[in-house]
């Protein structure tokens, strides 16, 4: 699945550079995540990043996005010209 952010966000700007596949940018309130960009840092790390700082913990699993490990590392190698 790839990641979203709630309203909860309080714009406090440290998810967007940890992000690996820039897949974070400001949004009109809130950030918001690119769902095509998100691969959960799959590819890069053993855990999604923007969570790991998140100090509100704002950033979870987006429902309506359901993607397996694999789907995301075959968006991670797309999205990387590794494919």
């Amino acid at each position: 699945m790839a990641l979203m952010i709630t309203d909860e966000c309080i714009n406090c700007d440290v998810c967007e550079p940890e992000c690996p596949n820039h897949a974070i940018s400001q949004g009109e309130e809130i950030y918001q995540i690119d769902p095509e960009l998100c691969t959960q840092c799959v590819g890069h790390y053993d855990e999604p990043q923007c969570q790991q700082v998140c100090p509100v913990d704002c950033i979870p699993l987006d429902p309506a996005r359901e993607e397996s490990p694999d789907e995301l590392m075959q968006k991670y190698l797309k999205i990387s010209g590794k494919a």
